[in-house]
């Protein structure tokens, strides 16, 4: 056994346990937590397993690092220290800030989140938080300290930069598919990092929003391994450790060198200093080395007297000359490095394994622990200190020291225990009579005996003073033991098991006592048990979990410290008998806490963790104490910040106000939200495609528009109305923002909601408005109450609806709480509509939310037993509980007159007063809740449930005046009637010498100060509203709702409710007679009553029916009958004048809905709930079947069904999820008005017949729509809502008279699917789908074995047993000869190192559009091909590149903004959009300079398909090809995304900002034309209004234009250009082209428009037009290209000159003054290019395409000189070898010959009927040799004239022939198939050669094949799904160039037989190259491409001699 030991003495204390009566003090026990509490003073460990790098020196020295949940700052100078504990489990990562103040930790979990807090305060900074998922593996900051760098542990081991003080994400990307051990900034560049792990490191850099990585090149210098850390030194050099031990130092992204065996084996930590570089390993060792990496010395703390074997290094921190070195066994030595041999031990810890086993000792501030690593250790409480450590042989999982304290006690894991002397740790015995683990043991009181408890169910007895002999056995347990206690007297003990059972026993016999009347005297010595009365109230109400594992009682104190699974340590009282008892609770272990126990003199509580390793040592503060701790300095009281009160409900609060009951259990979810109905749409318009088909009746001519609402929110919102600037008033009902102008009595409205709004909030200067509302991702304005506009939309953070608001004092911030489960807080910064922060809440409802105006960090939060004070951090904020003995229900709150003070308002009618967070008194201020609270300059003004606002000065001493709400004191001016006195005030706002209150009858009042009250406008109060009836004559209206009233409103302006009555039950319907004297009413209960209209006085009332009245109606004309409809399927028909009922109808089968009489009054019509039809004759009631064909000829005296042919479409397309509730038909039978379920209000033209008709709809009731009416001259229409209680008032405007005003939503829910037409360009570019080149396949149909997969043949030699290589000296056999015929014999040839880009023939207009644009005052023009974006200047013709793009460029924009001069950007093609490498991207460069200024990944799956950049160039614009078509706004420079949107169901071919605007666009699609704004980060949309023009209908629009005033020109499909001014349509310009208008221009120095079309070119017209300002008059161009029609693709203007870019891959420059064309760019327009030959002495090149033309290209003139149309696709050509004949392979299996010189065909010929693949003339002219896809080499003499006679073919090749060459003879030709197989065949007989030695002698004349074994090499490893197209060996036979399918050239060394040989690759092409050869002398390289239609001319740099 080893020992080590300091000396310890002390004092001894001796203590009694005194214990009082249980049962005295219970009914203070459960009711309140303790009020003393725990402060943590000490932790013993350090975290070394499973992390690293996590331990360093502050800028104060102190040291920093962490253990389980906590952050330690320890100052080993005072021997102190501060711990940091805002995690809420396994702190797992640390960083130092370069500054060394601020430090960066990271934990584990679901939702892991990052701290950066300060090392001095222990206080939060800033919280980052929602990116990372498992848990946060490494944390690095950059040089200035201002972004940090986290990987997350997900599987995709997320990396994401921080911009942390904000809390803000730069650029996040997927790390890497394994581990990520460390990350680092590279300190002398800017934005790159540097990655290493599990076999990879990445070198990465930061640009725009996109971290792109590149892996690091082991190659030859190192073997690919694991590497576990690394340091950035500067000119690009990267230290790294590896797993073996190495060091490898990296340059750039490639291994330079490695330092072998640095260490022994894996180097785990490397850190660098000013000095130079630290590391230290699994070998025990600390390496320091200098700046270059030389060896200065090796510190090996094995051999130091501390050290041991196995001792492994985790953490080294250098700094000076100390070094710090953490180690995997929880140690921290500190070395000095001129002492270096004598560490000092400052820190220690128990090592890998559990820790279960502590104990305290009896007399001695001394705990004991014993864990899983064996070891034993005493720990100084005083000192905090280890003192003494032993070493067992077995895992250590209980002690007990004796009642004298000489024996220590340890039970074992195997079931022996151990008893040792505690002086000296020498062993008194050791006994084993258990096979498995010993749970527990504990000393009897008396100190006679042992009780040993285990695993076997049973307590074993031993006598201490007989050697430990047994002499007792406990059994009866059907469990193993958990926890045992002694009685005082020793004569008992009870034991706690595994099931939860509790027994007793008597001792030491063990006896088991089971009359439990004996037990009633007994006292127990301790109480560790966690069973039994007196600790019921640790187990929360309603659980039986087990998950508390240790319990210790401090009787003196009178309570329980307890310790669970969830690192939660909790102060109880003692005893706590019923169940949920409060607690205090504290934080800091993370996983499981196996023990808990006081120490002897109860000062401390130590708690040790399992998994953690950690001994937590925490200070017991005493009540008294803590009373005294409240007036000690701030940072104290926060030593308490982590103990919660707990989240229990408490006992003794009072009974809720059931008003307060009722709003808590509002869920205000929504079966169906609006925002889904977009899919629901969709997926029902798939079922009903074929309907749609028809034409459908058109939208009325008329429209309503809002003009007043009756009501206002009160019954669940609070604080919710106020005065604006202007005196107007501001407050919200049903999804209506109102703005009440109180001298005119008229009504505005923001209508920008589309459901509930729940709360308002005014700004301090009151003339914004924040409103949020319901909504499955809910959404708040910010709007304008002057213009009624939206500032800002803020989205994206609450779910379910926003209950909340708060504007900070200086107006830029605004808090918002949402209703989900937690109650989320975000605080925004609203104009820019960034969330600044967010937290959850609370479990229970919060009411309120107020930022503080002092200090805008800051803000408090009430609700149901809740008050928080909270403050901001980064991107998180930090909540404290508010200090009062127990929490109540909040209803109100607002800041005071200074920063700490607070006053808020209970539900039980008090008031508050805070100072910081501690309660300092309470003011009684109503009977019953404070519902509304207002703070003025010099006091407070208050509104409670009992009606009365009282007035207070500024501390609530003294209530100055108070006003009851009265009938009695309304003055005259009153709109409306008080229903009650004392109504609920649920809000109050001053202003204009007068109090604003608002109650929660739906009453809006304005009290005087001298006391009158007027009454301003009023609603219903909560319940729905069904019934409504307008008035036969007078501007009059009815309603009855299920509040219980009757009320009559005034229609006329002066809008005022005239009379209301209450009536006995909630009503349904009412109706008035014909003659307007009396009104029927129907009730709930199956009742009716008919009253006089003018006094409401009851005239007869009738109960025949149980279930509700649904619908009533008087007969017309006399009103002789009446007509009740009731729930239970029947309508009764009532005389009105004898008062009897005449007749019953009956037959329904289910209840009825709706009813209504014929003109006579001798039919009904009745609609059910089964959406059944019938007819009854009155008076009788008989059942009439009527045809469909004649209900439509009656004469309906009203229309209010909802069912029948001539309404049949007004039922949506998703009428699965909504009912239409109500209709009604006007009285001139025009239009019909509908209300459904999702609160539409809807206009149809009638008769409504054939299915979804179309309609004007109208957002402003939030739920259902219960009735709609029209009044008696159709000038208003009247609509009540269900749940949102509202009467609205529309007027209508008939049609004929419209003065054009803005109509906002007039829109059907099916287009027309008629788009205007057909067009193949549009149906192309609209079904292309683009695959990124990583995932491109075969472009031949290949079958059989790669090359580099093929077993190789052996040679001749080989065969023979000759190796090669070792042939005699002098050889009798000929030379090898060379493999290729070389041309420069001679000259000494020089290889090629390397390819430049040097021209490029080719655009991209066939499939992309608007990409041709000016640079430089027209000195320059820019386009994009494949992947790669050009420059030419037009006077040199020099071409440039842009070459960062990774795939193809699919739109191109330039930024028009003096301030950003040539700056483009180019968006591309990509995978997903998982923000990898291949997510789509869009570049941002600098034309000039090619310099990339930012990169941007998208989310836009597919890739980019338009770009725009905004008025002020900051902003950039991108549509994306993803299946949302999703529109994304982004600031480009920051990379920063503002807001991004769904567009469209179908493809946005361009989406354009306003030339003038910065946030407002347009896009334009398939059928599709929207009109956004950009508010704040959300994005509005408007979907163009066609029905102002008759018959328009919306076409697929391709373009878009501008014009001044908001004007807005659109291109279509057939031709047309549509003007629309805003959103609406204006006018058509008919026939603008003839074809589709492909593309706009407008021009921003003088308006003027440019638009490009599809057309024939005529006298009259072009495809080419430039137009003036308003599309009015134009000038067309014709473009002399020789094309049958022109199709402009892309339009540009300059100076006097237009730039035109063409489908057919022309760019041509137009003179506007004299129409000329210049052709400055010329392409294949549609591709492949299959054919390529280059001439055999000049540097001029051939192209053979699918477009049917070949044509001859000049390098250096730069141009193409000619072009033969031959009318079919070619697909090879071939120079003769003098270069005067040329020979073309058709596709159709023909083939040409024509003479250069003169361009004649000289003769052609058509033996295949399948393409030609290859065609080539023999070196000596004779041979011509046609291969083609019918698997056959057909050969021709050319010396016997053009007629062409085939002399031989070769037969048997297995698949069609790819490449051709001819032996330097003539006599050979080998030919590349398509199973991969090389033949080799003779000439002219066709005869197969297969001697392979005769094959090897063979000389080539070219070489193209991709197959043999001197080009294996070419072939790499990835070609699994695609294959290497195409190769040519160079004319000095030392080089071989390669196309692939993945679109990259590659140069290798010739021959290459070694597999996946060295090369080097250009990038550019798009998939699949199709042809690449050599020009004459090597100059260049031309490269074909398959998918870009372009042609790559490469310049070929040859090695130096």
């Amino acid at each position: 056994m080893t020992v080590y030991r300091r000396d310890y003495v002390t004092a001894t204390h001796t203590h009694t346990h005194t214990h009082t009566d249980t049962h005295g003090s219970a009914d203070m026990a459960d009711r309140t937590a303790p009020n003393c509490h725990l402060r943590l003073e000490w932790v013993y460990g350090y975290r070394g397993h499973q992390c690293r790098n996590n331990l360093y020196y502050t800028a104060a020295k102190e040291i920093v690092y962490f253990v389980a949940g906590v952050g330690v700052v320890y100052n080993t100078r005072e021997h102190k220290q501060k711990f940091y504990l805002g995690h809420n489990d396994d702190i797992i990562s640390l960083a130092l800030h370069p500054e060394r103040v601020l430090v960066a930790t990271g934990q584990v979990g679901k939702e892991p989140y990052i701290c950066v807090w300060d090392s001095y305060t222990v206080q939060t900074v800033s919280i980052l938080k929602d990116v990372h998922t498992h848990g946060i593996a490494c944390l690095a900051f950059d040089l200035e300290g201002q972004c940090l760098v986290s990987v997350g542990l997900d599987s995709k081991n997320t990396i994401c930069v921080w911009d942390w003080r904000k809390g803000k994400v730069l650029a996040a990307a997927p790390g890497h598919t394994d581990r990520i051990f460390d990350i680092s900034w590279d300190l002398y560049q800017p934005s790159k990092l540097v990655s290493c792990g599990v076999k990879h490191i990445k070198f990465w850099s930061l640009c725009g929003n996109a971290l792109t990585p590149k892996r690091g090149v082991f190659g030859k210098t190192g073997d690919l391994q694991t590497i576990l850390c690394l340091a950035c030194a500067k000119d690009e050099v990267t230290y790294s450790g590896a797993l073996n031990g190495d060091i490898y130092v990296w340059k750039g992204i490639n291994l330079m060198r490695t330092v072998q065996g640095a260490h022994g084996s894996g180097i785990f930590s490397m850190n660098a200093c000013e000095e130079g570089f630290a590391t230290g390993g699994r070998d025990g060792c600390v390496r320091l080395w200098d700046l270059n990496f030389k060896q200065i010395t090796v510190i090996d703390l094995r051999e130091t007297d501390q050290g041991y074997k196995g001792l492994s290094v985790r953490s080294v921190c250098w700094r000076g000359d100390h070094i710090l070195v953490g180690t995997q066994d929880s140690e921290i030595f500190e070395v000095v490095v001129h002492d270096r041999n004598k560490p000092f031990l400052i820190m220690q810890g128990h090592c890998e394994g559990e820790l279960w086993a502590l104990a305290v000792h009896p007399t001695k501030p001394l705990a004991m622990t014993g864990s899983d690593d064996r070891s034993v250790r005493i720990w100084s409480l005083i000192d905090h200190a280890l003192i003494a450590r032993c070493n067992m042989e077995e895992p250590i999982r209980c002690a007990a020291v004796s009642t004298d304290g000489i024996h220590l006690a340890l039970g074992m894991k195997d079931g022996s225990f151990t008893v040792l002397r505690v002086r000296d740790m020498t062993e008194v015995v050791h006994i084993k009579d258990r096979k498995e683990a010993i749970h527990e043991l504990k000393y009897s009181p008396d100190g006679g005996h042992l009780a040993v408890g285990s695993n076997d169910n049973s307590v074993d007895i031993y006598g201490v003073v007989q050697r430990y002999k047994k002499v007792g056995e406990c059994i009866g347990s059907t469990s193993f033991i958990t926890h045992m206690d002694w009685s005082t007297d020793s004569k008992y003990l009870q034991t706690n098991n595994g099931s939860g059972r509790r027994l007793f026993y008597r001792m030491p016999s063990g006896k088991e006592v089971t009359n439990r009347e004996e037990l009633k005297l007994v006292q127990w010595a301790s109480w560790t048990c966690v069973l039994g009365p007196e600790v019921n109230g640790i187990w929360p109400k309603y659980s039986d979990i087990n998950d508390i594992n240790s319990v210790d009682a401090n009787f003196n104190n009178q309570v329980l410290v307890t310790a669970d699974d969830y690192g939660l340590v909790k102060l109880l009282r003692y005893p706590c008998i019923k169940k949920g008892a409060k607690f205090k609770k504290y934080l800091g272990h993370s996983a499981h806490i196996t023990n808990a126990r006081w120490s002897h003199d109860y000062q401390w509580v130590i708690t040790i963790g399992g998994a953690d390793h950690s001994v937590f040592q925490w200070k017991f503060v005493p009540e008294r104490k803590s009373k005294e701790a409240l007036h000690i300095a701030p940072q104290e009281s926060l030593a308490d910040s982590n103990s919660e009160e707990s989240d229990s409900d408490q006992s003794d609060v009072p009974e809720m106000d059931s008003e307060i009951e009722q709003e808590t259990q509002l869920t205000y979810r929504r079966q169906v939200y609006k925002e889904d109905l977009p899919q629901l749409k969709e997926q029902c318009k798939e079922k009903h495609r074929a309907t749609a088909m028809k034409k459908r009746e058109r939208a009325p001519g008329s429209r309503v528009k809002l003009h007043f609402i009756h009501g206002y929110r009160g019954y669940d919102c609070r604080s919710n109305l106020f005065y604006t600037q202007a005196g107007e008033i501001v407050y919200h009902v049903a999804a209506v923002g109102v703005v009440y102008n109180r001298q005119q009595n008229t009504q505005r409205f923001y209508m920008g909601h589309d459901d509930d709004i729940l709360c308002l909030a005014i700004h301090p200067l009151k003339d914004f408005v924040a409103t949020g509302q319901v909504g499955r991702d809910s959404s708040i304005h910010v709007w304008d109450t002057e213009m009624l506009k939206p500032m800002s939309v803020l989205k994206g953070f609450h779910q379910l609806g926003v209950c909340a608001l708060d504007f900070s004092a200086d107006g830029k911030r605004l808090a918002s709480v949402g209703l989900d489960d937690n109650h989320t807080i975000v605080l925004w910064d609203w104009r820019k509509g960034e969330k600044l922060s967010a937290m959850r809440g609370s479990k229970d409802k919060i009411f309120v939310v107020k930022i503080n105006p002092y200090l805008p960090d800051k803000l408090i939060t009430a609700g149901v037993k809740h008050m928080k004070f909270w403050h901001k951090a980064g991107g998180g904020l930090i909540g404290r509980k508010g200090n009062m003995g127990k929490t109540e229900t909040m209803m109100c709150a607002v800041y005071g007159w200074s920063e700490e003070m607070v006053f808020s308002g209970t539900c039980t009618g008090d008031i508050c007063i805070w100072r910081d967070m501690f309660l300092m008194k309470t003011v009684k201020a109503h009977d019953g809740p404070v519902f509304s609270m207002h703070a003025l300059e010099k006091g407070f003004v208050t509104g409670g449930k009992d009606g009365i606002v009282a007035l207070w000065d500024d501390t609530f001493e003294r209530c100055l005046k108070t006003y009851a709400i009265k009938r009695a004191v309304l003055a005259p001016g009153s709109k409306g009637l008080l229903l009650e006195d004392n109504p609920s005030i649920r809000a109050i706002s001053l202003g204009h010498g007068h109090i604003l209150v608002g109650t929660k009858n739906g009453e809006i009042l304005e009290v005087d100060k001298s006391g009158p009250i007027t009454l301003l406008v009023q609603g219903h109060m909560e319940g729905e509203v069904w019934g409504l009836a307008t008035h036969p004559h007078l501007p009059l209206c009815a309603t009855v709702s299920d509040d219980k009233t009757l009320r009559i409103w005034d229609l006329s302006p002066s809008h005022c409710m005239l009379a209301v009555r209450k009536l006995r039950k909630g009503g349904r319907c009412c109706c008035f007679s014909p003659d307007g004297k009396a009104l029927a009413v129907g009730l709930n209960d199956g009742s009716f009553l008919i009253v006089n209209a003018d006094t409401l006085e009851d005239l007869v009332s009738f109960h025949h029916r149980k279930d509700i009245i649904s619908d009533i109606r008087f007969s017309p004309g006399a009103g002789k009958y009446l007509a009740v409809a009731s729930g239970d399927t029947f309508v009764d028909i009532y005389n009105v004048m004898n008062s009897k009922r005449v007749g019953v109808c009956k037959g329904c089968l289910n209840y009825i809905t709706h009813l209504d009489w014929d003109k006579r009054g001798k039919l009904l019509q009745v609609n059910t709930g089964a959406k059944e039809q019938f007819f009854f004759e009155a008076p009788r009631g008989k059942k009439q079947t009527i045809p469909s064909t004649e209900v439509e000829k009656i004469d309906w005296s009203t229309w209010t069904c909802v069912l029948g042919a001539s309404v049949e479409g007004i039922w949506p397309v998703i009428s699965e999820v909504t009912e239409v509730t109500a209709a009604c038909l006007s009285n001139d039978r025009k239009v019909l008005a509908t209300g459904d379920d999702l609160g539409y209000v809807k206009l149809f033209r009638y008769p409504v017949k054939g299915k979804y008709a179309k309609f004007k709809r109208y957002v402003a009731h939030s739920a259902h729509v219960t009735n709609v009416r029209w009044t008696h001259d159709d000038s208003l229409l009247v609509t009540v809502g269900g749940g949102d209680t509202c009467l609205m008032i529309w007027a209508h405007e008939p049609e004929g008279h419209r003065e054009f005003k803005q109509c906002d939503s007039e829109e059907s829910d099916i287009e027309s699917e008629d788009d205007g037409g057909y067009d193949s360009d549009v149906t192309r570019e609209n079904e292309i789908t683009y695959t990124i080149k990583a995932l491109s396949s075969n472009m031949r149909p290949m079958t059989g074995v790669k090359p580099h997969l093929q077993l190789k043949e052996p040679s001749v030699d080989e065969r023979q047993g000759v190796v090669r290589g070792s042939r005699p000296p002098v050889s009798r056999a000929l030379p090898q000869p060379e493999k290729l015929q070389t041309n420069n014999v001679g000259k000494k040839k020089r290889p090629i190192e390397d390819l430049v880009l040097d021209l490029v023939f080719g655009y991209r207009g066939n499939d992309c559009r608007n990409n041709v644009h000016y640079l430089n005052d027209g000195a320059d023009i820019i386009y994009h091909t494949a992947s790669i974006g050009i420059v030419l200047n037009l006077t040199t013709s020099c071409q440039s590149f842009y070459i960062e793009h990774s795939d193809d460029i699919l739109c191109l924009t330039i930024n028009q903004h003096p301030k950003f001069p040539n700056v483009v950007a180019t968006g591309q093609v990509g995978d997903t959009g998982d923000m990898s490498a291949t997510s789509p991207s869009i570049h941002v460069w600098d034309a000039m300079t090619k310099q990339t200024l930012s990169v941007l990944r998208c989310f836009h799956s597919g890739g980019v398909c338009s770009v725009s950049f905004s008025a002020t160039g900051k902003l950039l614009l991108s549509a994306g090809l993803d299946p949302e078509h999703t529109v994304t706004i982004w600031k480009w420079q920051e990379g920063a995304k503002v807001a991004s949107r769904i567009g469209h169901t179908q493809r946005i071919f361009v989406a354009e900002f306003r030339p003038d605007s910065d946030t407002h666009f347009v896009s334009v699609g398939i059928k599709h034309v929207r009109f956004w704004t950009l508010a704040g980060r959300a994005l509005l949309s408007k979907k163009g209004v066609l029905s102002s023009i008759e018959d328009a209908r919306m076409q697929t629009m391709l373009s878009v234009a501008f014009g001044a005033n908001n004007l807005t020109f659109t291109g279509t499909i057939s031709g047309d250009v549509c003007v629309w001014k805003e959103h609406i349509l204006v006018r058509i310009v008919a026939k603008a082209h003839t074809g589709p208008v492909f593309t706009m221009y407008t021009t921003l120095r003088d308006g003027l428009i440019v638009t490009g079309g599809k057309e024939r070119p005529s006298k009259e017209g072009g495809a080419l037009k430039l137009w003036d300002q308003e599309l009015k008059r134009c000038r067309a161009f014709r473009l002399e290209t020789g094309q049958i029609i022109d199709c402009v693709r892309s339009v540009c203007r300059g100076k006097g000159k237009i730039l035109v870019g063409t489908r057919n891959a022309e760019i041509i420059e137009v003179g506007e003054k004299n129409a000329a064309c210049n052709i400055l760019v010329n392409g294949h327009m549609d591709g492949p290019i299959w054919g390529l030959a280059t001439h055999p002495s000049r540097d001029v090149f051939l192209s053979a395409a699918e477009d049917g033309t070949v044509r001859l290209w000049d390098i250096p003139e730069k141009k193409m000189l000619n072009k033969v149309n031959l009318g079919h696709p070619a697909h090879t050509i071939s120079y003769s070898p003098e270069g005067d004949m040329v020979a073309i392979g058709m596709k159709n299996g023909e083939f040409i010959i024509l003479l250069v010189a003169s361009l004649k065909i000289w003769g052609k010929k058509r033996d295949r009927r399948s393409p030609i693949q290859d065609i080539r003339f023999s070196p000596n002219s004779r041979y011509l040799a046609v291969g083609s896809n019918e698997n056959a080499v057909d050969f021709y003499d050319l010396t016997l004239g053009p007629q062409l006679n085939r002399i031989n073919c070769c037969r048997d090749i297995p698949s069609f022939v790819m490449q051709m060459d001819f032996s330097a003879d003539s006599n050979s030709i080998q030919i590349s198939t398509g199973t991969y197989k090389r033949l080799v065949y003779e000439v002219p007989s066709g005869k197969p050669v297969t001697e392979q030695s005769h094959i090897d002698r063979i000389t080539w004349a070219s070489w193209t094949s991709i197959l043999g074994d001197e080009v294996v090499g070419i072939w790499s490893r990835n070609t699994d799904k695609a294959d290497v197209t195409c190769a040519c060996v160079s004319h000095s036979g030392l080089n071989v160039a390669t196309g692939d399918d993945f679109g990259m050239v590659k140069l290798f060394d010739f021959p290459c037989p070694e597999k996946f040989a060295k090369h080097k690759r250009f990038l550019g092409h798009s998939a699949h190259l199709t042809n690449v050869r050599f020009t004459s002398g090597d100059h260049f390289v031309v490269s074909a491409g398959g998918d870009d239609r372009s042609l790559f001319v490469w310049r070929c740099v040859h090695a130096p001699h």
